[in-house]
C-alpha cells in the first residue's frame, strides 16, 4: 500500500518541520511543480468554463464571520482572534465569505447572472495536533473553491455543470470517485435553524443528481452548517474514504449579505449561491495523487517529464541537446550520466519518459526511446521524441502514447 506521507519524503515532494508547526507542511521543489501544475490545471479548467478569478485576503473581522454565520456556528475549527486595536481578526475558515463581499461590491444585473467566481486561496482550521497528517489532515489549506452567484431557475443547471467539470479533472489526474454522497443536516445545534431554507436547497440538489444519472447515498450529519452538498468522495488503497470535490446550493448567505441583483422588472431580487470546489484543498488532492500512482504521475503533473541517458562520456553532449529542446518545448527534462546504465534506468522507474542515447544514436540524432510501464517505442529522432510527447502533455489523461503508434 502507498502511503503518502512515505512517498513525499522519498521523492523529495514535501516534509514538516517542527518549528513550523504540525499541520504545516512545507513544499519542496520536485512537489512544488506538482502543485503549480495542478493549480494551472484548475485555473485554466475554470476559465474554460466561463468562471472569474479573484483573490481575497486571508484575514478577516470577526463581524465578517459573525455575519456569514461561521462564528456561531463553526468557531470551534477556527483559530482565536486576534486583538489589533478595537477590532478583533479572524484568519479565515472558509472563502464564501469573501467571495459574497466581492459580488456585493457594486450593483449586479440579471444579465450579469450567472457571475462565477473562482479563487485558489489559503484558509486555516484550528485542527488538534492528534488528527493531523502529512497533507490530508492541515492547519493551513489552499483551496481550490469558486462560487456562482445565479437566478433560482439557473442553479440546477450551474450545479449539474459543475459535476461535469469535476468528472471531467477526475478523468485527467487518473483518479475515480469511490461514491457520491447527499450530505444532509443532523441533530444538534451546528445547523442553520431555517426548515424552508434546507428543503428547497435539498430538492434542488436530488434533482441534480437524478438529473445527472449519478447513483448516491444520503448522508445525515455531513452537510455544511448552512446548508446541505453533494460531496465527490475518494478512498485511498486500504479503503479509508475522505471527501474531496463539493456541490453545494446556499440560500442562507445571500440572505444574511443581503445580496440582491436587478431583474428583468427592475426590482430587487435574491440571488441563489452555488458552491463548488473542483479539486477540494490542493493537499488533500495531491495526497491522493501520490497514493493512487505511487508517485508515478500522469505524465503531465509528473515533476520531471523526461530523462536522457546517455551511455557514456562520448554522448553527453548529444543528451545535453536533446534536453535543451525538450526544455524549449515547454517539457521538464534533465539529463542524468553518472552511474550505470541499468542503475540510472531503475532510479527513473517513476519517470513517464526515458530516452537512452549511445553511440549509434548520437551519430544519427536519434534517442532510443523507453517507456514507465515497460513499452519500447523504439528509436526516434529528437524533434519527433519531444514532439510525441508534448502530444501527451498536452492532451493529459494518463496514456502515455498515441495508441495509434506501435510501440
Amino acid at each position: 500500500m502507498h502511503d503518502h506521507r512515505r512517498l513525499g519524503r522519498e521523492l523529495d515532494l514535501f516534509d514538516t518541520d517542527p518549528l513550523m508547526g504540525a499541520g504545516l507542511p512545507y513544499w519542496l521543489p520536485d512537489g512544488a511543480i506538482v502543485r503549480h501544475t495542478l493549480e494551472e490545471y484548475v485555473r485554466e479548467a475554470e476559465r474554460a468554463a466561463g468562471y472569474r478569478h479573484v483573490y481575497s485576503p486571508v484575514l478577516g473581522k470577526r463581524e465578517l464571520y459573525e455575519i456569514s454565520g461561521h462564528w456561531d456556528h463553526y468557531s470551534d475549527d477556527m483559530f482565536p482572534p486576534m486583538d489589533l486595536g478595537a477590532e478583533q481578526m479572524l484568519l479565515r475558515p472558509s472563502l464564501c465569505p469573501h467571495h459574497a463581499l466581492i459580488y456585493r461590491s457594486r450593483s449586479r444585473s440579471y444579465r450579469e447572472l450567472p457571475l462565477r467566481i473562482a479563487e485558489l486561496g489559503g484558509m486555516y482550521r484550528s485542527e488538534l495536533s492528534g488528527v493531523l497528517g502529512g497533507l490530508t489532515r492541515v492547519r493551513a489549506i489552499q483551496l481550490n473553491d469558486a462560487h456562482i452567484f445565479c437566478t433560482l431557475e439557473q442553479a440546477v443547471d450551474e450545479a449539474r455543470a459543475a459535476l461535469g467539470l469535476i468528472g471531467r479533472a477526475y478523468a485527467d489526474l487518473g483518479i475515480s470517485a469511490s461514491r457520491y454522497r447527499l450530505s444532509l443536516p443532523g441533530a444538534g445545534g451546528k445547523y442553520v435553524a431555517d426548515p424552508g431554507l434546507w428543503s428547497r436547497a435539498t430538492a434542488l440538489l436530488r434533482e441534480v443528481l437524478d438529473g445527472s444519472g449519478i447513483a448516491y447515498e444520503e448522508a445525515e450529519g455531513e452537510a455544511a452548517f448552512y446548508g446541505p452538498k453533494i460531496d465527490v468522495q475518494i478512498a485511498d488503497r486500504a479503503g479509508r474514504e475522505a471527501t474531496l470535490s463539493t456541490v453545494q446550493i446556499d440560500f442562507h448567505q445571500p440572505a444574511r449579505f443581503d445580496l440582491h441583483y436587478i431583474g428583468a422588472d427592475g426590482a430587487k431580487h435574491r440571488p441563489v449561491m452555488v458552491h463548488r470546489s473542483v479539486i477540494g484543498s490542493v493537499e488533500r488532492a495531491v495526497a491522493h495523487l501520490i497514493e493512487e500512482h505511487g508517485g508515478a504521475f500522469p505524465a503531465w503533473l509528473a515533476p520531471l517529464q523526461l530523462v536522457v541517458l546517455p551511455v557514456s562520456e562520448a554522448q553527453e553532449g548529444a543528451a545535453a541537446e536533446l534536453v535543451r529542446r525538450a526544455s524549449a518545448a515547454g517539457l521538464r527534462a534533465e539529463a542524468v550520466g553518472e552511474g550505470s546504465l541499468g542503475a540510472r534506468i531503475r532510479a527513473a522507474r517513476r519517470v513517464p519518459y526515458l530516452a537512452v542515447i549511445g553511440e549509434r544514436e548520437a551519430s544519427g540524432g536519434l534517442a532510443a526511446v523507453r517507456l514507465r510501464d515497460g513499452r519500447r517505442p523504439g528509436e526516434l529522432p529528437a524533434d519527433e521524441l519531444v514532439r510525441r510527447i508534448g502530444e501527451r502533455v498536452a492532451a493529459r489523461g494518463s496514456e502515455l502514447w498515441d495508441l495509434n503508434v506501435p510501440a
